[in-house]
């Protein structure tokens, strides 16, 4: 659920088919915070645009105990933040992956 820009979220321990997928990310690159369901996709698109729309400095704070997620969190909104920045360079849809975000995941 979003609490005002605040996306509290549960870890379900298991597999969900498509929600983090490229048709999610593009969906939720195309709505501001809080036009579709709550979604950590949301919430980077929200810093992103708030990053090049009004050039305010973002910070994302994730926080969670042992096993809730926040590794795999941090890594969706990399993945989302890399695949924003390849649209506004102008990759075609099918490139989405590149050696940045590999490298940036891998780090």
């Amino acid at each position: 659920t979003n609490i005002g820009s605040i996306l509290a979220s549960v870890n379900p321990y298991k597999p969900i088919p498509g929600l983090y997928s490229a048709d999610a990310i593009e969906l939720y690159r195309q709505h501001r915070l809080g036009e579709l369901p709550p979604h950590i996709f949301a919430t980077a698109n929200e810093c992103y645009c708030c990053l090049w729309k009004r050039h305010d400095s973002q910070c994302v704070l994730i926080s969670g105990e042992s096993g809730a997620g926040k590794t795999e969190s941090t890594k969706l909104l990399l993945k989302f933040l890399s695949s924003m920045s390849q649209t506004s360079l102008g990759a075609p849809m099918s490139e989405k992956s590149t050696h940045v975000e590999e490298a940036i995941l891998e780090s």
